[in-house]
């Protein structure tokens, strides 16, 4: 029986910054001008939510994509339309592609219109991948990143994976069909696999399976100086078993996600952003990557103006203070 892995001064980091990045989340809610943190690293980088579910490009996927009341809730149309727009992960790209198409169905699908259309623009300049992870391409032959992609997913939907998946048992089952195809490597295929447990696909409880990518196993080697046997994923569920205990030790205001708890995925996601953090915060610990600078600044823009959107099969009650919430005094000591 493994022992406590043994933390370092990055481990309090992981959870304060959750914290932080938690209450700034809720005060954009509630207030449209902010300031929203008086942390200064914060201030100057750009981070994810703590939640997954809650960034601006999984909000767009749940809402607009999968769970907009026009749109065909059928297996194999919300495999087509999560697939399509996360194989580019891109807003713009997909509402590029509906503009032409007016509909994006698998049924009345023509991937070499939606090829021309992406040609185009690629001709003029856009870029039609998110930046957020690197989409290597699979190797069907085609010129063009964006043509392999399309005929990746034109061999899964005439391989009836959506079916297959619809027939899972378990979320490491589905991840483990969705890994059998070409191109994508344990942590694509598991990022899909969550995307597609958000919508009526998968039916899953997101706390059953785990997969580290190479931020988390960065952020892991930061918070800790021996993990003491433990691989990753059990390293993860200890976070996600702790995170009540550890809130409270370190005196950190925690509701959750809408009393959502924090989940394997959004623990994973937390080592990444933590890790990103610490190269600022603590730049005496290098971690696995050695890298020691943040590329992308925090750009300011106003809060939201929806409501987010969450899975409704979660059964979040989306409850928002009457008042704005008060920025706390972040002591840069608790931080640095």
């Amino acid at each position: 029986m493994p022992s406590n892995p043994i933390p370092t001064e990055v481990y309090d980091t992981y959870w304060r910054f959750a914290a932080e990045r938690m209450s700034i989340y809720y005060r954009k809610l509630t207030d449209p001008f902010g300031p929203w943190t008086n942390d200064p690293i914060l201030t100057a980088y750009r981070f994810t939510n703590a939640y997954r579910a809650a960034d601006r490009v999984s909000q767009y996927l749940i809402r607009e994509v999968q769970y907009r009341p026009d749109r065909s809730q059928a297996p194999d149309e919300l495999f087509f339309r999560t697939m399509l727009f996360k194989l580019f992960n891109k807003v713009e790209t997909w509402e590029l592609i509906e503009h032409d198409l007016n509909r994006i169905s698998w049924q009345s699908a023509d991937l070499d219109r939606i090829s021309r259309v992406l040609n185009e623009a690629f001709r003029h300049g856009a870029r039609l991948y998110n930046a957020a992870y690197i989409m290597p391409a699979p190797a069907f032959g085609f010129k063009r990143k964006h043509d392999n992609h399309l005929a990746l997913l034109r061999k899964m939907m005439e391989e009836q994976l959506p079916a297959r998946l619809h027939r899972a048992r378990s979320l490491e089952e589905a991840y483990r069909l969705i890994l059998g195809y070409p191109g994508l490597g344990p942590f694509l295929a598991f990022q899909y696999a969550i995307d597609l447990n958000y919508s009526e696909v998968l039916d899953f409880r997101e706390a059953e399976y785990v997969v580290a990518g190479p931020g988390a196993l960065d952020g892991i080697s930061k918070c800790f100086s021996d993990t003491k046997g433990l691989i990753p994923e059990e390293i993860i569920y200890l976070m996600v078993d702790r995170q009540e205990s550890e809130f409270k030790r370190l005196g950190l205001p925690w509701r959750g996600l809408f009393e959502r708890r924090l989940q394997p995925i959004d623990c994973q996601n937390l080592f990444c952003e933590t890790s990103k953090y610490a190269r600022v915060a603590h730049p005496n610990i290098p971690g696995l990557s050695g890298r020691t600078r943040i590329k992308q600044g925090y750009r300011r823009t106003s809060a939201r103006d929806k409501l987010p959107t969450f899975p409704p099969k979660w059964e979040l009650s989306v409850e928002l203070p009457s008042r704005p919430v008060q920025v706390a005094q972040v002591l840069q000591a608790s931080f640095l």
